[in-house]
């Protein structure tokens, strides 16, 4: 850090305190002159825009995405920690992808991916409404995909048991 005195290009830090805006105040004194000033430190938080079906863009709002999530969930046993989770690893993944622009199918995929494995209800009920189911088809197809991948995992299941079993065995000896 230059000292805004003498501009020599080291300084001692004294204190630090986090202030009130999620940024960090730091006290410094410059090595050369001894004059002591202060900085802070703010996370730049980039705004992520959700590029939508219609080609429009908005800015992305964590709320809408938990009211939607919430909304599916309601009256499930999924509780709002949960929920709160969900839009946590949601964010998470976003922000490693490190783009400014999603497109709001990326967003509802990543959703959907999460709450599948949450619970069924929510998720068809979170599928509905964002893949726009018209009839009753568009529900039952829905039913048998989530149903075909329940099916796949409990048919998986007993080769997972004999693999822990046979690696239980190898690792007693």
């Amino acid at each position: 850090m230059f000292c805004p005195f003498c501009t020599h290009k080291d300084s001692r830090v004294l204190e630090s305190r986090l202030t009130g805006e999620n940024s960090v105040r730091r006290r410094r004194q410059c090595e050369e002159c001894d004059k002591r000033f202060t900085t802070y430190e703010r996370v730049e938080v980039i705004q992520l825009l959700v590029v939508k079906r219609s080609g429009s863009r908005d800015p992305y709002v964590r709320e809408k995405l938990r009211g939607g999530i919430a909304r599916a969930c309601a009256k499930t046993k999924v509780r709002a920690e949960q929920v709160d989770d969900l839009v946590d690893s949601v964010e998470n993944e976003l922000g490693a992808l490190g783009k400014r622009e999603i497109p709001s199918s990326l967003l509802g995929e990543l959703a959907l991916a999460r709450l599948r494995a949450l619970d069924q209800v929510a998720y068809v009920r979170f599928a509905s409404v964002y893949r726009q189911f018209r009839s009753i088809e568009d529900f039952v197809a829905e039913l048998d995909t989530l149903k075909d991948t329940a099916t796949l995992l409990s048919a998986d299941e007993p080769a997972q048991k004999k693999r822990a079993v046979v690696l239980s065995a190898a690792t007693d000896d």
